[in-house]
């Protein structure tokens, strides 16, 4: 049967990769497994469909709406502006703004996109008027956007946390520590990069200034700022769950949008909530067609069966979690996040508590995998994002981007692999 599950994931990776449509190259793989593989497929729909009644995915859609609402708000705008009050005066601290902002906006959204389509318009047109090449302010706000799916809210492992049954409040304290590393990162490269340009700054302001301007700006942005305040406390105070913080981010975004800020009219309110609908439309089929195939491999133990195939081979765990997380780059690099993890994490689980990795941790390694997935090619669909709302061709983005991703992402991976207690401290803090 591991022939047949093989056969399987390579038709759902090989339709994906020409750019089927996802329930299709889903239905290819279900296909495979019905009529190959002798799988009883009523029973299992009907467990598909049960599972999807979980309140814990009722994030998602709330969490993806609220997302939505903030790109055509102002509250983007406003975080902008006010970070660039610090550092904007810094050769290269524009490109900081862009790093810390779009790590704002995910520990908001949730969502890896979001960066891209609320900060992409209004920095990357900016970043190139001041001196920067369009193709790298492209290459820095799509890869900084990945950064929504480590810095918590995440979407991602709320489905994780869903599919391993593992607290989704640890798999946020997993990754948030990598995030912040990685966005630590990207502000070092791009400040090294920036010395090559040619660029424009703001004249330092003196101390007064730089009050001045911060506590306007700061009154501005204030309630923007209060948001992830408000998200994240709730959730790691124990006040709220994540669901619960996901409907009082859609809350009060659409006040916030419509009242202070006034970005939010009828007509784009109406078409955030249309993107949405679509976009959680999408994903809700996604999730299940990817339940249903995960359960015929764990009715097939299939899991099992590829535990004992790779200890086979070896026993070293160096080597291993260097092959996993190969594994989880290559499979990151031709699926979205969402379905990897769906698919992966079930499959994996077994041979990682064999390696005595723990889910926590777990989660940490496969959120930093399949985020760089989002921006390297051929899936890269926040990279392909990115260069459409940037205004430049795919093939320029790329090189600055890889630069950005080898220097300031794969030594993190690494380190969330081999370093527990990157991603294992704060679990433990809160008593995970």
């Amino acid at each position: 049967m591991t022939e047949i599950a093989l056969l399987a994931i390579a038709a759902l990776v090989l339709t994906l990769s020409l750019g089927v449509p996802l329930p299709w190259c889903f239905g290819a793989a279900l296909a495979v497994m019905y009529f190959i593989g002798d799988v009883t497929m009523k029973g299992m729909v009907l467990w598909g469909v049960q599972q999807l009644g979980n309140p814990v995915l009722l994030a998602i859609p709330l969490f993806v709406l609220a997302g939505t609402i903030m790109s055509e708000s102002g509250i983007a705008a406003a975080l902008l502006r006010f970070v660039n009050v610090f550092i904007g005066h810094v050769r290269g601290g524009l490109g900081v703004v862009a790093a810390v902002s779009c790590a704002i906006i995910g520990a908001i959204s949730g969502s890896g996109l979001t960066g891209v389509s609320a900060i992409g318009p209004l920095l990357i047109p900016e970043m190139a008027e001041r001196g920067y090449p369009r193709e790298y302010a492209t290459a820095l706000v799509a890869n900084s956007s990945i950064l929504g799916l480590l810095i918590p809210p995440s979407v991602t492992m709320i489905l994780y946390g869903w599919v391993t049954d593992t607290s989704i409040l640890a798999c946020f304290l997993a990754t948030l520590l990598p995030g912040l590393l990685i966005m630590f990162n990207f502000s070092v490269v791009n400040l090294w990069m920036s010395r090559r340009f040619n660029l424009v700054l703001d004249e330092k302001p003196s101390i007064s200034e730089l009050s001045v301007n911060a506590a306007r700006r700061g009154v501005h942005a204030f309630p923007a700022l209060l948001m992830p305040v408000i998200i994240l406390g709730g959730i790691y105070g124990g006040i709220v769950t994540p669901t619960e913080a996901a409907a009082i981010s859609v809350i009060y975004a659409v006040p916030v949008g419509f009242v202070i800020y006034r970005g939010l009219r009828w007509d784009n309110f109406l078409l955030a909530g249309k993107e949405a609908a679509t976009s959680v439309g999408a994903i809700m089929i996604m999730i299940l067609f990817s339940m249903i195939l995960g359960q015929m491999f764990v009715y097939e133990s299939i899991p099992q069966q590829l535990v004992s195939s790779i200890f086979g081979v070896t026993e070293n765990k160096v080597v291993l979690l260097i092959l996993i997380n190969i594994l989880l780059f290559l499979i990151g690099m031709v699926v979205n996040d969402a379905t990897a993890i769906l698919l992966v994490a079930p499959l994996l689980l077994p041979l990682m508590q064999a390696l005595d990795v723990s889910p926590i941790q777990f989660a940490a390694i496969m959120g930093v995998n399949t985020a760089m997935g989002g921006v390297t090619p051929p899936y890269a669909s926040i990279l392909y994002l990115g260069a459409r709302v940037g205004k430049v061709k795919v093939t320029k983005v790329i090189p600055p981007a890889m630069i950005l991703i080898l220097i300031g992402y794969v030594p993190v991976v690494f380190l969330t692999s081999f370093w527990p207690d990157l991603s294992l401290y704060l679990p433990r803090l809160f008593g995970y």
